[in-house]
């Protein structure tokens, strides 16, 4: 064995080979990962009709009147926010074809709004109570007892019952550190019934909108999503959705793990450092882009082989430079053998 063992070393071209074939390993397995670790191996997957706590929800003008949205908030008239109150139809404000209120002891709340693409509802009242007992117990040290915001953490009144569901149910929220410049998505300390129930306690301080969003994939359309996507999210998210570092130590999350739900919120609410689409991108077309992301992006079909991690050009630059440039080297070495 010893003798075997100086006889490969003896051999230069082999060293160079096991460095490449080491180098291979580490990358393909750095690329399998995926550049997107903003996901943090964090899963999720959107609630369904069965599982959703708030009721079942039914997409089309003739059935939406017959859903149980379970009560609502009592809003101001007509429907205050400081996120978005009006602007161009069905574009993810109250301005929509479809708006449900609740009429109880002579006052007018709405309850949900939005079309056949994305119905957009309140939390129920019912969820206000226990969601101010977990507020209490996981939010308050930071962002204050009444949600008015600290030295360490922002103000909560008024940003709507999306946003807060988006930060609770993808984990980013409660934070792990109050240092990080940007807080990154992980496993969720609380269950999607409990996310909803702290958005409703947050949003009965100063009730607002965005609502919850629920997308109707039904009838989506990927290539217009696709377009859409590459125009308004590929320079952060990059064209695969893997995510990408930004200026400041801060990034743009890869969208992998997200659900359904979870895109909308983000889209109609600007999480961090991304910009809110809410007036400028249709339900329709934020629909498309949902559809697109959760379906191409996080299944993709891979036609020309390999997915290499599914982070676009820097993969495949790494493997021409690993089989061309390293393979030209192994060449030299062992025609300098021979001769």
């Amino acid at each position: 064995m010893p003798s075997l063992i100086r006889s490969l070393l003896k051999n230069r071209y082999l060293i160079p080979a096991g460095l490449v074939a080491v180098v291979a390993v580490i990358g393909l397995a750095s690329f399998g990962s995926g550049a997107g670790g903003a996901s943090n191996g964090a899963t999720s997957s959107a609630p369904t009709a069965a599982t959703n706590p708030i009721g079942r929800i039914t997409h089309g003008l003739g059935s939406v009147p017959n859903v149980n949205f379970n009560g609502g908030v009592a809003l101001p008239q007509p429907v205050g926010s400081p996120n978005y109150l009006g602007g161009r139809k069905n574009s993810g404000g109250p301005n929509s074809s479809i708006r449900i209120y609740r009429h109880q002891n002579g006052h007018k709340s709405l309850v949900a709004y939005g079309n056949s693409s994305i119905i957009y509802k309140t939390p129920p009242a019912s969820y206000i109570k226990p969601g101010a007992a977990l507020f209490a117990q996981n939010c308050a040290v930071c962002h204050g007892p009444a949600a008015e915001g600290t030295s360490i953490a922002p103000n909560l009144i008024g940003v709507g019952p999306a946003t807060v569901d988006f930060w609770v149910s993808t984990g980013r929220m409660p934070a792990t550190s109050t240092a990080q410049v940007e807080a990154t998505r992980k496993p969720p300390r609380l269950n999607k019934l409990q996310s909803l129930e702290v958005a409703a306690f947050v949003n009965s301080l100063d009730p607002a909108v965005p609502f919850v969003p629920y997308v109707n994939l039904k009838g989506a359309n990927l290539s217009k999503g696709a377009s859409l996507f590459a125009l308004n999210c590929a320079a952060c998210h990059t064209i695969t959705g893997a995510g990408d570092a930004l200026a400041f130590d801060t990034f743009a999350p890869s969208l992998r793990a997200a659900s359904p739900q979870q895109v909308a919120e983000a889209i109609r609410t600007g999480p961090a450092n991304m910009p809110r689409f809410t007036g400028n991108l249709s339900d329709s077309q934020v629909r498309d882009v949902v559809a697109y992301v959760t379906k191409k992006i996080q299944h993709p079909s891979n036609p020309g082989g390999a997915a290499l991690g599914g982070v676009g050009p820097v993969a495949e630059g790494f493997i021409a430079l690993l089989i061309g440039v390293g393979g030209l080297v192994l060449i030299a070495f062992w025609i300098g053998d021979r001769a």
